[in-house]
């Protein structure tokens, strides 16, 4: 039997598992509810697991795998397999992963970032197409972001390589919670998105069902600004405009500086399509000079809630070979 891939995405409310070919097909999938209680001290354990009831389920050995992969929210020591800094996990101590995964377990194990991870996923069996130069970014919560460069995923000295949603694209602008102002992420997360809708919202004057919600203190989500937008609701379109000027010079920075095959737009945000992106490419094509904007594309992501199972997977593919 041809050996197999374990990835697993780690998130706040779920994580998720698959067993994978070395052709990166997913051939099994489930997912768990992450347990955060306790400083999060569950999370490994339920991990464990889970794995190891899945593999004896099937029937299969450990020795039938290649690797376990995982993407995880927080900062990743991926040489040491810790990570330290998820909130969101409750993880505020340092994590030894690797360590215990491996003992458990008996497959080798790698983590790095949850962006990058997805960045992986999206290159290998999406929108990337497998090219070694791939830049990935993904519009949720926050804006985080991947960049493979020759083949090679970044890290950077710190492991901050990829951190786009903190590329500065609105000098003096709203304060983000990395203590700094006017970054990406402040104004095209879905957060941010609606944050511009507020802000705008304050000197607009003329008709709209969009101004009329906020003005009423109705909870206005960024799927409901790009609802109202498709809508042809004149506010809403303004938002919009604003949202994939920023994006659209983010973006156009990145490609002067790496000239990737392609630039991948993922995350909830992204579910707005190609009327997100085909605003996006307009300005990406006026802050892009001609060798890039005819070379680089700005694609939507293809693999949905995959890309971390997937990437992770990856993850683990190359590290065993690299080994």
């Amino acid at each position: 039997m041809d050996k197999k891939l374990i990835g697993i995405d780690l998130g706040g409310t779920t994580i998720k598992f698959a067993i994978l070919t070395a052709d990166g097909d997913v051939q099994q999938k489930w997912s768990i509810e992450t347990n955060i209680l306790d400083e999060g001290r569950h999370i490994v354990p339920d991990i464990i697991e889970s794995i190891n009831h899945r593999i004896s389920l099937y029937e299969m050995k450990h020795e039938d795998f290649i690797g376990i992969g995982m993407g995880t929210p927080g900062s990743v020591d991926i040489k040491k397999g810790t990570v330290v800094g998820a909130y969101n996990l409750n993880w505020t101590k340092k994590q030894n992963v690797k360590n215990q995964i491996e003992e458990a377990t008996g497959i080798p194990f790698i983590l790095d970032n949850d962006a990058n991870v997805a960045a992986l996923g999206e290159r290998w069996k999406g929108a990337g197409e497998n090219n070694p130069d791939v830049v990935f970014i993904t519009l949720g919560t926050g804006v985080g972001g991947g960049i493979i460069a020759e083949g090679n995923l970044l890290h950077g000295v710190n492991g901050c390589a990829g951190e786009i949603g903190h590329v500065t694209v609105d000098p003096g602008g709203f304060e983000c919670t990395c203590g700094k102002r006017g970054c990406l992420e402040t104004v095209s997360s879905a957060t941010g998105v609606v944050r511009v809708a507020r802000h705008m919202s304050e000197e607009y004057a003329g008709d709209s069902q969009l101004k009329q919600a906020i003005d009423d203190g109705q909870d206005v989500s960024s799927k409901d600004v790009f609802e109202y937008a498709q809508a042809d609701d004149p506010f809403a379109l303004m938002v919009v405009d604003r949202v994939c000027y920023f994006l659209g010079l983010a973006i156009g920075n990145v490609g002067n500086t790496l000239n990737p095959s392609s630039v991948v737009i993922g995350g909830g945000v992204s579910a707005a399509g190609e009327f997100l992106r085909s605003r996006v490419q307009t300005y990406f094509e006026e802050f892009t000079f001609p060798e890039v904007r005819n070379s680089t594309q700005v694609k939507l992501a293809q693999l949905g809630n995959e890309a971390g199972v997937i990437g992770a997977a990856s993850l683990a593919l190359q590290f065993m070979e690299k080994e």
